[in-house]
Parts: C-alpha cells; sequence; structure tokens
C-alpha cells in the first residue's frame, strides 16, 4: 500500500470513528428525546454503539478495512432494532398526544418517521459502502442534512412535558364519581373547550379531579381526549354556522373554526370530516340543500 493510499485509508476510517462516536448516537437519543410521552434511559444508546466504536477504533489503529464487514454487519442490526423498536415507540407517543392534548398541531409524530428514514438511510450506506468517493461523498451529504435537521428540530421541539404529581397531592377531596355531570358544568357549559392548547390536565383541574381519572375515564367511554375535545369544538362551529345561516349573515368557515377553537383550518378540516363523514365544503352544501354540482357556498 502507498503512503497516499494509507493517508486516505486513516481520514476515511477516522471520519467513520467520528459518526459512530457523534452522529449516530446523538441521532438516536435525538429520536428519542422527540417523543416526550415518557423518559426514556439514553445509557442503551452507547452500550449499543460501544463494540462499534470498539471496532472502528482498532482499525484506525491498524489502518485496515479487515473489520468492516463485521461492523457492516452490527451496524445492520443495530439499525434493525432500532426500527422496530422506534415504531412502536411512536406509535405509542401518537395514542399518548390524543390522550392527553386537544390541540396536535406542531406537535407532528411524522417527523420522527422521516429522521429515523434518513437514519436508516444512513445505515444502509454503511452498511453496503464499498469506501470509494462516491461512497463517502453520499455519507457526508447524508450525515450533513441530518445534522441541520436535528439542529432545527432541537431549537423548534415544542415541550409537551407534563408535571407528574403524586395522587393524593392532585386530590383534595374523595374523587367525583359523576364526571359526565363535572364535564357538563366545567367544560361544556363553559365551553372551556374553546381554550386553545388545552391539556388534560387544565381541564382536570378546572373539573377539582385528578388526570389519572379523567384519563381513565374517556378511556372506558373508549374514545381519547383530543375527540372529546374536538366533537365540542365542531359541534360549537355547527351551531356558529347555523345561527349566521338563520340571521342572514356571510358566513366564511374559516373564521368559524377559528372561534370554535381551532388554530390550524387544516386540523379543523381533518378532524370535522372524521366525525360528520362529510368533508366542511360538501356538509356545506348538504345544510344549504344545494347540490354540489356548480353550487356556490360559503368560502371555507
Amino acid at each position: 500500500m502507498t503512503a497516499d493510499n494509507e493517508t486516505a485509508t486513516l481520514w476515511m476510517l477516522i471520519g467513520g470513528l467520528l459518526d459512530c462516536l457523534l452522529m449516530i448516537p446523538v441521532a438516536i437519543v435525538v429520536l428519542l428525546c422527540m417523543l416526550q410521552d415518557r423518559r426514556r434511559p439514553l445509557w442503551p444508546v452507547w452500550v449499543a454503539v460501544a463494540p462499534l466504536v470498539i471496532m472502528m477504533a482498532v482499525s484506525v489503529g491498524m489502518r485496515s478495512y479487515d473489520l468492516l464487514p463485521w461492523m457492516r454487519g452490527y451496524l445492520l442490526l443495530v439499525g434493525i432494532g432500532l426500527m422496530v423498536y422506534m415504531v412502536r415507540a411512536v406509535y405509542q407517543y401518537g395514542h399518548w398526544l390524543r390522550d392527553n392534548f386537544a390541540d396536535l398541531e406542531h406537535k407532528e409524530v411524522w417527523q420522527s418517521f422521516v429522521v429515523l428514514a434518513v437514519v436508516m438511510l444512513m445505515v444502509g450506506i454503511y452498511a453496503s459502502g464499498d469506501g470509494g468517493m462516491d461512497y463517502e461523498f453520499l455519507v457526508q451529504v447524508c450525515a450533513l442534512v441530518l445534522i441541520v435537521y436535528l439542529l432545527w428540530r432541537v431549537e423548534t421541539l415544542q415541550d409537551l412535558s407534563i408535571s407528574q404529581i403524586v395522587l393524593n397531592e392532585e386530590i383534595a377531596g374523595p374523587v367525583p364519581d359523576d364526571i359526565d355531570c363535572l364535564l357538563r358544568q366545567h367544560c361544556e357549559a363553559k365551553q372551556l373547550y374553546l381554550q386553545r392548547d388545552l391539556t388534560v390536565s387544565q381541564l382536570a383541574q378546572a373539573l377539582g379531579i385528578n388526570r389519572f381519572y379523567l384519563s381513565q375515564y374517556f378511556s372506558r367511554k373508549k374514545t381519547t381526549y383530543n375527540t372529546y375535545i374536538n366533537e365540542l369544538r365542531i359541534n360549537h362551529f355547527i351551531g356558529l354556522y347555523r345561527e349566521a345561516v338563520s340571521a342572514g349573515r356571510p358566513v366564511s368557515a374559516k373564521l368559524l373554526a377559528g372561534r370554535s377553537g381551532y388554530r390550524s383550518y387544516s386540523t379543523f378540516s381533518l378532524a370535522f370530516k372524521q366525525y360528520t363523514g362529510f368533508s366542511v365544503t360538501n356538509w356545506i352544501y348538504k345544510e344549504s340543500g344545494i347540490s354540489s354540482v356548480g353550487a356556490s357556498a360559503a368560502t371555507p
């Protein structure tokens, strides 16, 4: 091997070692931290990456690619394990969001899958690359994109942590049996559901009960907190729309959606279709008794 080849090999191995020490574990840690439903231990990440770091350090010392097939195989196993774990964790995270938050804007679950896809692409490149210049260029481009995204995501990630209060400290008296009545009195009659970013903890505090029991209540009803709030808001929208039409006032679905507690019209549209089975526009046509063909109705 010539001196130039030895130097090139050394630098490529050092680059791989830095990836193993920094990019791979940091990407996995950020993936886990993006899921805020519970604190997950981070030490398994370093344990999983340690054999890879050791093999890469030995390769740097030897200035040899002899251990590369073993590193590729191990990295592939780590990648598959991470993918299986993250799919399950993101699925649980989505359920947690619907159980605890009325508004899901800027709490996107799909972004975790995007980062996971990029990480898996990196794993695939590492596991199948030939060590050539094209391979190195592709690795560095993917790494740069991932690093930029992670830096942006860390700065913009909304804090969704819910303080865990001991049950006995949260309850001033006995837990009421009739949560239905409390919801009608404090949430529906007072239109508390119109408050944006209303969490299940805030609602439980307004009812004077424990968040755990309120969550269990929705679970027994085979629904979620998010679904409950959306149904109240959509019924409120329907009431506002019918009132405006009866009074002969101009109707804007977007304006009424905002007055019904929605920050995002796209979120409202999706929730409306899930609840009524109709898109907003089709429901307005149906409500007005006008055929959707060539009809002009309220502007969404």
